[in-house]
C-alpha cells in the first residue's frame, strides 16, 4: 500500500538534509529498534518549520489524522519526531484540551520510550492539565495506577514546567503507586520530579525525601536530592 501523500512529503524532506553516516550511532544511542536516517535535531527542526508552513491544520480532527499518519506509518525514528513536533505547532494551541488525551495515549503506550514521552509528558499532558486541572487531575491519578509504565511516567513528570504552580498534593499521589517499583524509568521519573521541584522549594522535597526514606530507591534519592544543599 502507498504511503500518504504527507508522510511521503516528511520523508523526503528528511532524507534530503539527512546524514546516513550518523544513523547507526544514534540508533545505537537511543537502544531503538525503528532505524534513523541520521537527521541532526538543529536540522530536524527547521525541515518542521518548513513543512508544516505548508500544511493546513483547520479542525481538530484534520490535526490529529495528519499526526497519526506520520505516527502509525512512520519507518523512522524521526518521523515519528516530526508527529510529535506537529502536535505542538501553534496553530494546534487551540486543540490541547481533555479531548486530545486519546491521541497522547496512543503515542506514549506506542512509543513506549523516554525520547517520545518525556516531551509529551512535559509539554503536552502538562499544558492540558494545567488549563484543565479537574478533569486531568483525575485523568492523571488513573494513569499513576496504570500497568504501562509510560503512562505511569507521564502523570509523574507532567508538572515538571509548574514551579510554583506545582499541585505537591497530586505530585505525591502519583508518585505513591510507583514507590516500591523497580523499574528504572519510574525510579528516574520519581527523582527528576523532585529534583525539578527542590528549584522551587528545596526544603520541601528534602522534608519528603527524609519521611519517604525507606520507600525510595536509592536512584530517586540521589536523583531528588542532587541540586539540594544537603
Amino acid at each position: 500500500m502507498k504511503a500518504p501523500a504527507f508522510l511521503l512529503r516528511v520523508r523526503r524532506e528528511l532524507r534530503r538534509v539527512a546524514d546516513p553516516r550518523k544513523a547507526p550511532g544514534m540508533q545505537a544511542y537511543m537502544k531503538s529498534a525503528m532505524p534513523y536516517l541520521g537527521v541532526a535535531a538543529p536540522l530536524l527542526r527547521q525541515s518542521c518549520r518548513e513543512l508544516f508552513a505548508e500544511t493546513e491544520l483547520p479542525t481538530h480532527e484534520i490535526w490529529r489524522a495528519k499526526v497519526l499518519e506520520l505516527w502509525r506509518g512512520a519507518a523512522y525514528r524521526e518521523e515519528r519526531y516530526v508527529a510529535v513536533a506537529l502536535t505542538g505547532d501553534r496553530r494546534a494551541a487551540v486543540f490541547q484540551t481533555p479531548a486530545a488525551l486519546p491521541l497522547y495515549e496512543e503515542l506514549i503506550v506506542t512509543g513506549a520510550w523516554w525520547d517520545y514521552v518525556d516531551e509529551i509528558a512535559a509539554r503536552r499532558v502538562g499544558p492540558i492539565l494545567r488549563s484543565h486541572p479537574e478533569p486531568m487531575r483525575k485523568k492523571m491519578l488513573a494513569w499513576s495506577a496504570s500497568s504501562n509504565i509510560w503512562k505511569r511516567r507521564t502523570a509523574i513528570l507532567c508538572q515538571l514546567r509548574f514551579k510554583r504552580d506545582t499541585d505537591l498534593d497530586l505530585l505525591y499521589a502519583c508518585i505513591e503507586p510507583s514507590l516500591a517499583s523497580k523499574e528504572f524509568f519510574l525510579r528516574k521519573a520519581i527523582g527528576w520530579a523532585l529534583r525539578q521541584y527542590a528549584w522551587t522549594d528545596p526544603n520541601e522535597v528534602k522534608r519528603y525525601v527524609r519521611r519517604h526514606k525507606d520507600q525510595l530507591s536509592a536512584l530517586s534519592q540521589r536523583e531528588a536530592l542532587k541540586n539540594v544543599s544537603r
